[in-house]
């Protein structure tokens, strides 16, 4: 990986983190409110190359950690939120998704942001931080490691407890400026793609930049186990299970797990249910720059 001074979804058993200068890491930073940005929770991958699509960007992020790859030559853009599930599988995943777009591009470099985690008890960021840096540092390709604010280098104290210094950022297409964000619209199909997450699965793209269409499933789970007593337990319970940093969490962390569940409870098995004719749900842009469903599938 040389240093230099598309987006995909999944997550096994645990909670989604529902996504070059970052300026001040502890300024207040900026709420992404471009019409209808392309946000992505833990897993899912967006790679982009221009067209409709102008930001991307992914927050809620505790020990998990952002990685924004991009091609400096036409500019194919992807970002991932990475948990650590199988960041072996990831990495190549991400770099198979730009090099689609810039196989014929002979100028350019690849340029690699890595943002996300802090100094946690159980030192799940720093386990991710290194399996990052090294799987990028084992590919073929010449990479440039441009921005690197993860861990201990984005961990703050207060009390006696550590925190995130930034939880999210996102990442202008057509800039490649990228800065600290929070998103209020999450985008199409939220609780179904928050539930595909919980479920557990491997890292997906959701995004099809060829097409300029968002593309969600079909997927398919099993019915997740002990859905009744997960819903029936008080808030320090849910916290302290099914998060890897129960201390660190947003404060609606809680509130999304529970319609989360809810959502898995309703739908124990999506199939036919949730994707008519067991198709992707499709949507695009509108004049309005706002998603906009355009079919069941084909």
């Amino acid at each position: 990986m040389g240093g230099s001074g598309q987006g995909g979804e999944g997550r096994g058993g645990r909670l989604p983190r529902p996504g070059s200068g970052l300026g001040n890491a502890a300024a207040g930073g900026r709420a992404a409110s471009t019409a209808a940005p392309l946000r992505c929770r833990a897993g899912p991958r967006a790679p982009v190359a221009g067209g409709s699509i102008s930001i991307l960007g992914s927050d809620d992020a505790t020990t998990c950690h952002i990685v924004v790859l991009r091609h400096t030559g036409n500019g194919a853009t992807c970002l991932t939120h990475c948990d650590g599930t199988d960041t072996k599988a990831e990495v190549p995943l991400i770099m198979s998704a730009i090099k689609s777009f810039s196989d014929h591009t002979e100028c350019g470099r690849l340029e690699v942001h890595l943002v996300g985690g802090f100094s946690d008890d159980r030192q799940l960021s720093q386990k991710l931080t290194h399996q990052l840096l090294s799987e990028f540092d084992k590919q073929d390709d010449d990479i440039h490691l441009v921005t690197l604010c993860v861990t201990e280098l984005n961990d703050r104290e207060e009390n006696e407890n550590h925190f995130p210094i930034i939880y999210g950022i996102a990442v202008n297409i057509k800039t490649a400026e990228i800065y600290r964000a929070s998103f209020q619209d999450h985008g199409p199909e939220e609780q179904l793609r928050a539930a595909r997450a919980l479920a557990g699965g491997p890292m997906i793209s959701i995004y099809d930049a060829k097409t300029e269409q968002l593309r969600i499933g079909p997927y398919s789970w099993t019915p997740f186990p002990h859905v009744d007593f997960w819903l029936q337990q008080d808030d320090k319970q849910i916290l302290e299970n099914l998060s890897t940093s129960p201390l660190a969490e947003p404060p609606h962390f809680v509130e999304h797990i529970r319609s989360t569940l809810m959502f898995l409870k309703r739908f124990p098995s999506p199939a036919n249910i949730l994707f008519p004719g067991n198709k992707a749900l499709l949507y695009k842009k509108n004049e309005d720059g706002l998603w906009e469903k355009i079919s069941p599938g084909n």
